[in-house]
């Protein structure tokens, strides 16, 4: 019998954006991952597909990453902290996780750190797509509470969730 080793656990820490490797690798996976979601929806306008990389950079968020030992980025959380932002403390702006490491835990590792390091005790608000099975369950299995749907386009249908 061959035995495999699981590849280990990348470890959560903070992401510089002004360091171009990291940059890099952040837009590349995101717009991996939002190919991916906008297969899932049927909707090819996610705004995060056509963002250059400057602007990536550019956006005021604070930024987590799921790096591996080897130091590859495997996946990322960004969000924004505020006054009760859309009725939540912090705002989970996107959460993508590379096509390489889907169904490893990732997208969980990053969302528990954030609740659990970054936010403990505050109000946590996120989107997604409410055709983004994976996202809608990894939010409920995190404890959020489904709100409002809501269309910001036609032919989109996102759904809201918080934590409290």
């Amino acid at each position: 019998m061959i035995h495999t080793t699981p590849p280990p656990t990348p470890l959560v820490r903070p992401l510089d954006l002004a360091d171009d490797a990291t940059a890099a690798a952040v837009h590349r996976i995101g717009r991996a991952a939002y190919a991916v979601e906008a297969e899932l929806i049927g909707f090819d306008g996610i705004p995060a597909l056509r963002e250059s990389l400057a602007d990536m950079r550019s956006r005021p968020l604070n930024w987590l990453g799921a790096v591996s030992p080897a130091g590859e980025v495997a996946g990322f959380l960004a969000w924004e902290a505020g006054p009760q932002r859309a009725g939540a403390a912090i705002s989970i702006d996107r959460l993508c996780v590379d096509p390489a490491w889907f169904r490893r835990g990732v997208g969980s590792l990053l969302l528990r750190h954030l609740l659990d390091e970054v936010a403990p005790g505050r109000t946590v608000g996120v989107t997604t797509g409410a055709a983004n099975t994976p996202a809608m369950t990894l939010y409920r299995r995190s404890g959020f509470t489904r709100g409002a749907d809501f269309s910001p386009v036609p032919g989109l249908v996102m759904a809201s969730f918080t934590r409290l």
